[in-house]
């Protein structure tokens, strides 16, 4: 299995790319990112006027004036706090709309995009990339629109307001509360510098563990039946290790992160309060507006923490955003155009490839299918097989060499044995490979394959909901299903790679007349689990260590006695000749 060192992960986006195409996403909203911001102005604006009339009330205290002097002051509180409340659920709904508007976009081109990665790409990168990309960052950014970007909006107004309303009271108190702005940016200064790369090994990390959990998991039969389970418990534990190392370490780098915030609101408080007993004495400002500065600096200590306390947010939705745009951002493949019941013939010409270099699996295979010729692909385990069935369906390329498809159109379509049944309506499922097909046609397909009789017998016949959550196919069920959307998407070449290999003894015999039934009147190149698809293929070639060792009718190589011959006599369970 591939270690996080040797895969080559999805692209990740730098600051340029993403911010770029954050103003992309950002510029088909923009009247609602203005109302939203002109709205939240005017709540802030709003709200800023309570510490002045809190001031007011101390002036008319201090001057002993009659109770009756309040009731005024007291009303102006009283409707400061509803027009704020009002004011800030607009305007932080509007925001949030903003924020919904661009995610639900980036969704859907994250999600296009993928799909249309290159298939190589994706294997080299590993499911578990993809899949903590869809999973964990999307969750991240999601809750950075929802919750944080709000607030965010509403800290960044209430701290500039702020501070013009200092300003206003009296000039040297705004000077004196800027005393806490070079720690706070030097603070903020220091904890991006760690932030931003340790959050970003986070994502990694955990992209590296889901990959290991999913290779663990979904081969647990296979690490079970050779004694792997300490080692692969191991790797999971190292994995999982590393990633809550990392978690550690950013929850230790918040920690000293909000201690230096501390610091800075004990100094400018402390200024603001000397500067105010100062002035009052000198007879410079009243009591009330004293206070309403002192009220003024202390109302900034959320409004920072909060803005400065969400850098941790925005630093996680930021790697995890570039991951995204990375993705967004990366060379697509085309999508193939299949023409209906085209011929086409394929030519393999000196192909090399390797997974490590200096490790090749397949060497100079040259290879020859003619338009709606059946040729079986046999050889022992680790001969090249499924990798040349995998470079001529186009999922990689060759290193060396090349191969060419011939007709109306360049399309091969892949079946193997493992199958992906999607959850939701059996007809749903089918139409993915066509979705303009009628009923009648979904049923003719299942028909070829032989498969209608038990889907008519499903609960609900086609309307059935099966996948995740729904009515259970056995695996020559799902397999079946594959080879009815192979019959519907009509490709002019196909490449079945062991496609019968889970039916199991019993199913295996239906299970071959299907894949035949599919493939015919197409090019065909079968990666032969059982020899009996050799046998009634049209051509046969035997690949041993990387190159064709032999290639010929089934009835040539059998009569030639060479290592297809023996193949074929321990599977027959006679001599060869």
């Amino acid at each position: 299995m591939a270690t996080s060192e040797e895969r080559e992960l999805l692209p990740t986006a730098n600051a340029a790319q993403t911010w770029a195409a954050v103003r992309e996403l950002a510029h088909p909203h923009r009247l609602t990112a203005l109302g939203g911001f002109a709205v939240l102005v005017a709540a802030t604006a709003i709200g800023l006027l309570t510490a002045p009339v809190l001031g007011h009330i101390i002036d008319l205290v201090s001057r002993s004036s009659p109770a009756a002097a309040i009731t005024e002051p007291v009303t102006w509180l009283a409707a400061i706090a509803v027009g704020h409340g009002v004011a800030t659920a607009i305007g932080v709904s509007l925001i949030a709309k903003l924020g919904e508007g661009m995610l639900a976009t980036l969704r859907e081109r994250f999600v296009d995009r993928a799909l249309r990665l290159p298939l190589d790409q994706l294997e080299r990168a590993g499911s578990g990339d993809l899949t903590s990309r869809v999973t964990g960052d999307v969750s991240v950014i999601t809750n950075a629109v929802r919750d944080a970007l709000p607030a965010l909006a509403r800290s960044v107004l209430t701290i500039g307001l702020t501070l013009v309303g200092l300003a206003v009271l009296d000039w040297r108190f705004l000077l004196v509360a800027l005393l806490a702005a070079p720690i706070q940016i030097h603070t903020l200064r220091w904890y991006a510098g760690r932030a931003v790369p340790l959050y970003a090994a986070q994502r990694v990390a955990v992209g590296a563990q889901q990959q290991q959990l999913l290779g663990t998991v979904g081969g647990a039969s296979t690490v079970r039946a050779f004694g792997l389970g300490d080692e692969h418990v191991g790797l999971v534990a190292t994995r999982s290790s590393a990633a809550v190392d990392l978690v550690l370490r950013g929850a230790r780098l918040v920690t000293r992160f909000y201690a230096r915030l501390n610091l800075a609101e004990f100094v400018g408080l402390s200024a603001v309060l000397v500067t105010g007993f100062l002035l009052v004495r000198s007879g410079g400002v009243s009591i009330g507006t004293a206070g309403a500065a002192a009220l003024y600096f202390h109302s900034l200590f959320t409004p920072i923490n909060i803005a400065l306390g969400l850098v941790d947010d925005a630093q996680a939705a930021g790697a995890g955003l570039a991951r995204l745009v990375g993705v967004v951002g990366a060379a697509a493949e085309p999508a193939p155009a299949l023409a209906s019941g085209a011929a086409a013939a394929v030519g393999v010409r000196g192909v090399g490839y390797s997974y490590r270099s200096g490790h090749p699996v397949l060497r100079e295979v040259d290879l020859d299918l003619a338009a709606k010729e059946r040729v079986a692909l046999v050889g022992a385990s680790g001969a090249g097989k499924t990798t040349l069935a995998k470079l001529i369906a186009g999922i990689h390329p060759p290193d060396s060499g090349s191969i060419t498809v011939d007709g109306p159109a360049r399309s091969v379509a892949l079946v193997t044995q493992e199958v992906h049944v999607f959850a939701g309506p059996l007809a749903e499922d089918l139409r993915l490979a066509r979705p303009e097909a009628s009923d009648g046609e979904l049923a003719e397909a299942l028909d070829r394959v032989g498969a209608l009789g038990w889907a008519r017998a499903l609960p609900d016949g086609l309307a059935t909901v099966v996948g995740d959550g729904g009515h259970r196919l056995t695996a020559a069920q799902a397999q079946q299903l594959a080879l009815a959307r192979l019959v519907l998407a009509d490709p002019p070449v196909v490449v079945l790679d062991e496609a019968t290999a889970e039916a199991g003894s019993a199913g295996a015999r239906a299970l071959e007349a299907s894949a035949a039934a599919a493939i015919e009147g197409r090019t065909a190149l079968v990666v032969a689990h059982r020899l009996t698809q050799a046998a009634s293929a049209d051509h046969v070639v035997l690949l041993d260590q990387g190159r064709v060792a032999e290639t010929g009718t089934h009835d040539e190589l059998v009569r030639a006695g060479g290592r297809y011959a023996t193949l074929w006599a321990a599977w027959s369970g006679h001599r060869a000749p």
